[in-house]
């Protein structure tokens, strides 16, 4: 039986994925949860073979999950669905170490092919994606730069993403201004648009 989790903020389709896949033969939802958060703390609880994770999960995203749950559950294995395909997540994604990335709108049969794919070591990559990742420059942002960036765009202060990280106000500042000079943008929040729409954050 391979134990799943599902992770989407996004409760009709939370509901309906843990729903489609309790259907299929040798899978079982064990745990759901609607933020990156509760799906590190669920996943500890339960302990699945996999966890399907929404790359935009409000507070830490579905990547850092995936991050996390490598460090603290190496048995668990990290499939991402994202409604946006952006070739750049993907780099992030491999960053990571997932062993799946592919878009919500992937069939079903296609999606619990995955699961047990990625449940027995192997990796699921949408197609499309990974071509369009191969003409895509790397980001220039450091990991902290792009965390702290990642966290300023989902509407941390500076000192809610000093918190956070366990980092000083002070660094913080200067990982957000390093990383509005090295996008050549004129504020955070342009940088944080150009780095959104790379992929990068």
């Amino acid at each position: 039986m391979i134990r799943v989790l599902v992770a989407e903020d996004q409760r009709i389709l939370r509901e309906s994925l843990v729903a489609l896949l309790e259907l299929q033969d040798g899978i079982e939802v064990v745990a759901s949860a609607e933020t990156g958060d509760a799906a590190v703390t669920e996943a500890l609880r339960h302990e699945p073979d996999v966890a399907v994770l929404d790359i935009e999960l409000p507070g830490i995203d579905g990547l850092t999950v995936a991050t996390r749950l490598r460090e603290l559950l190496p048995g668990c294995r990290a499939l991402i669905l994202t409604g946006v395909g952006r070739p750049g997540h993907l780099r992030r994604a491999g960053a990571a170490k997932v062993s799946g990335f592919l878009l919500k709108d992937t069939p079903l049969r296609e999606l619990v092919e995955a699961v047990r794919k990625v449940a027995g070591g192997g990796r699921v990559i949408d197609p499309n994606l990974a071509y369009a990742a191969l003409d895509l420059p790397a980001s220039p942002l450091g990991e902290r730069e792009a965390e702290v960036l990642r966290l300023t765009a989902q509407g941390y202060e500076p000192r809610e993403v000093a918190a956070e990280l366990s980092l000083s106000y002070g660094t913080v500042r200067n990982y957000l201004a390093s990383a509005v000079t090295k996008l050549n943008a004129r504020n955070r929040v342009e940088a944080i648009n150009l780095a959104t729409e790379a992929g990068w954050i």
